[in-house]
């Protein structure tokens, strides 16, 4: 059950101290907005509620049952990215990524596309086997699915969540067994695309020549203020941080506080230890993901094991690499962590599927057994004690 354990735990935590930051961060904007000082806690609190209900539900089905889902959530996923094709699409940010079916109702349809596509992708690698040693069963209908989310992510201008999705698929495929030299032409055609992207877009370019120390910006409310703002909280939290609510940044100084840049508010008021919890749960998180791909015989549930994996953990490195300073501003939320509703139910869907494939390990379900008739045993002797003194 050690992987079962780790995982759960490591995701309870990070959950808990989510909101606990999401509380602290959210509180000065929720006032400008007009809302109580607790209203972007209370949305955050509320869909916590609802994926950890779904998530127990998920934790309890078969594989089998979560393989046949495969084709009915990619399906499902690729028609909400259809959405972005519609007057329902809303841009926020400089991306087009939102879906709005009424004032204050709606969601982020590539949160789900990972999702969907993680598990079709276990599902249909599983079945190719030995077959992924040729370019053709590697490209269809895999990799030409994928690039179908990724097109229309690029469509919404989400390069960011592009780069999460191509870090997913590389997941699967390398678990799934695809040789490394196809790796290598892939990389290389990526590699291309990214930077076609950043050339093609003004925005994107001065981000990066800003990062490189080439933008001659000297401007504090300018490209480069994000990242300054947040090595200022950063280096204000020190060993121990000012505070829990003590931060300055979330008075309006660092834009997105609660959102992308929630790490740098964790730093700045819980400091160096609160960032190295932060980091150890994700590296709890990382065994444990690693210990159900080695243990578990199941093709589908090594292969999703390691696009879920590589979804959570690559966007985590990414958000804390741009907040410390290692890479140009992307906007991505830090998983678990962040504000943001679609984001936080389908990592949390996607933690419970690997939670039920945790479940059945070899030798996780009996152990689960022999536990509950422990404590079964335990609960006799009680409830006979109890009698016994009446």
């Amino acid at each position: 059950m050690t992987s079962y354990y780790l995982i759960g735990g490591a995701t309870l935590l990070l959950l808990a101290l989510g909101l606990i930051m999401v509380l602290s961060a959210s509180s000065i904007p929720s006032l400008r907005d007009g809302d109580s000082i607790t209203g972007g806690f209370r949305n955050q609190a509320i869909y916590a509620a609802v994926a950890v209900v779904g998530a127990v539900i998920i934790t309890r089905l078969p594989v089998r049952w979560i393989r046949r889902l495969a084709w009915p959530a990619m399906l499902g996923t690729l028609a909400l990215q259809a959405l972005l094709f519609t007057p329902f699409a809303v841009a926020a940010g400089g991306n087009a990524a939102w879906v709005y079916f009424a004032p204050g109702v709606g969601l982020q349809p590539s949160e789900f596309g990972k999702f969907g596509l993680a598990i079709w992708l276990g599902a249909v690698l599983a079945t190719k086997g030995r077959l992924l040693q040729h370019w053709g069963h590697v490209l269809f209908p895999a990799v030409l699915v994928a690039g179908m989310f990724l097109g229309t992510v690029i469509y919404s201008h989400d390069v960011g969540t592009g780069l999460i999705l191509i870090m997913l698929v590389a997941g699967a495929l390398w678990v799934a067994g695809v040789p490394i030299s196809k790796f290598v032409v892939a990389g290389s055609a990526v590699v291309a695309g990214l930077a076609f992207l950043v050339i093609s877009s003004g925005n994107r370019t001065r981000r990066v020549m800003q990062f490189l120390g080439m933008g001659g910006d000297d401007d504090p409310l300018g490209a480069n203020m994000q990242p300054e703002r947040a090595l200022e909280g950063l280096g204000t939290g020190g060993i121990s941080g000012v505070g829990l609510g003590a931060s300055r940044e979330k008075w309006l100084w660092l834009p997105a506080a609660e959102d992308d840049y929630i790490f740098a508010i964790i730093g700045e008021e819980l400091g160096l230890l609160g960032c190295l919890l932060v980091l150890a749960l994700f590296a709890a998180l990382a065994v444990g993901f690693s210990r159900v791909i080695r243990r578990h015989q199941d093709p589908f549930v090594k292969i999703t094991t390691a696009a879920i994996g590589c979804w959570i953990l690559g966007q985590a490195m990414v958000n804390i690499a741009v907040v410390i300073g290692l890479l140009p501003v992307i906007g991505v939320p830090l998983p678990l962590l962040s504000k943001g509703g679609s984001a936080l139910v389908t990592t949390i869907a996607a933690l419970a599927v690997v939670l039920a494939f945790a479940r059945d390990e070899p030798g996780a379900k009996e152990a689960m057994a022999a536990r509950r008739g422990s404590m079964r045993r335990s609960l006799a002797v009680i409830a006979a004690g109890g009698r016994g003194r009446g």
